[in-house]
């Protein structure tokens, strides 16, 4: 939830933090840790904190600090595994997480804003706007509530939900920061992605601030004029200019860059766009991650043929491209990001 002056998200607190407001209510530093680390369990009320003292927990509530997690105020489940919520917090913001079942361990995606203002055109999460950012503490808890849910770990985490992560930079940097901590969660950098839709300040930045997790950007076109067409973004960060940002990212970090690419039936998926993606990203550290595009409601874009992604994938391998592309997940359920939170009628099923 957003910290307002009566109600304030403890999940958005640091340790040290946490250590500054337990002094403070006259109690020693370690009950910091404590409390810090029944967060990372997912307990929804102070009161579960058993080794706690009465007396901190009660002035903690007193003050204001409350410890639940948002509600799932919608479930879809796929016969896949993939479980999609439409979490509603307690000012009634409404975002996206899905669940997802990979051979590798189960990840979750999750939003970083209620809404976007990038207004790619393919895109559910911006056809309402941007409603207001999350916290680092309000990511978290998608998390926390997702675990559950489902019953299930999640070793892997995704910012590719609804938002724009580099539109609300420092609170991704602090969400980071507090599933990182070994107190908590203690997620491995590397096992968290953020993916940009090509925020450049935010792509140089990200390098200095967080090198070892991982980036993706979300490109979806193999020149500008293309690139303009789908994502208005791309009218302030020309694909030139993008493309030096993200080799500087790769020459700092020594990581490489995944490039998402949507493939859309008649708008993208041509041997000759393949061919010039190839061009652009071919001799350096990076890998293309071909996306199937996930049809949303009034918006006039087809998912690409098989044919013709099996085609595209091809061009991209002749020519030496690091190329996958993603498993569909979740298709009978509403797989594109923002088109449950659309829905007005939040049946449970």
């Amino acid at each position: 939830m957003p910290q307002t002056e009566n109600v304030k998200d403890i999940h958005n607190c640091t340790v040290e933090e946490l250590e500054v407001l337990v002094t403070e209510l006259g109690e020693k530093k370690f009950r910091a840790k404590q409390i810090f680390g029944w967060l990372a369990k997912g307990v929804e009320s102070f009161y579960e904190m058993h080794n706690v003292p009465m007396r901190l927990l009660v002035s903690l509530a007193d003050r204001g600090w409350y410890a639940g997690l948002p509600e799932a105020a919608q479930v879809q489940r796929s016969a896949d595994g993939t479980v999609k919520c439409l979490f509603r917090f307690t000012d009634g913001a409404e975002i996206e997480s899905v669940f997802m079942k990979y051979e590798y361990g189960n990840s979750i995606c999750i939003s970083s804003q209620v809404g976007c203002r990038m207004g790619c055109t393919f895109c559910a999460s911006t056809m309402d706007g941007l409603e207001r950012n999350l916290s680092g503490g309000e990511m978290l808890a998608q998390v926390l509530a997702m675990r559950k849910l489902t019953g299930e770990d999640i070793g892997h985490v995704v910012i590719m939900g609804m938002g724009e992560p580099f539109d609300n930079y420092d609170e991704v940097i602090r969400f980071i920061r507090l599933i990182n901590d070994r107190d908590g969660y203690d997620l491995g950098l590397r096992n968290i992605t953020v993916s940009t839709c090509g925020v450049i300040p935010g792509i140089r930045k990200f390098a200095e601030d967080a090198p070892q997790v991982n980036l993706a950007v979300s490109l979806h076109a193999p020149n500008q004029e293309l690139r303009e067409r789908t994502m208005p973004a791309a009218r302030k960060y020309g694909y030139d200019e993008l493309m030096d940002a993200c080799r500087e990212y790769t020459e700092k970090t020594g990581r490489r860059i995944t490039f998402e690419y949507a493939l859309i039936d008649g708008v993208n998926d041509s041997e000759e766009c393949a061919k010039e993606l190839a061009g652009r990203v071919m001799g350096w550290l990076t890998h293309v991650n071909l996306i199937p595009l996930n049809e949303v409601s009034g918006r006039d874009y087809r998912k690409v043929q098989p044919e013709n992604a099996r085609r595209f994938r091809e061009v991209l391998e002749r020519r030496g491209v690091a190329v996958t592309v993603r498993r569909t997940l979740g298709s009978d359920i509403d797989a594109a990001c923002g088109q449950l939170r659309r829905k007005k009628d939040h049946k449970q099923i």
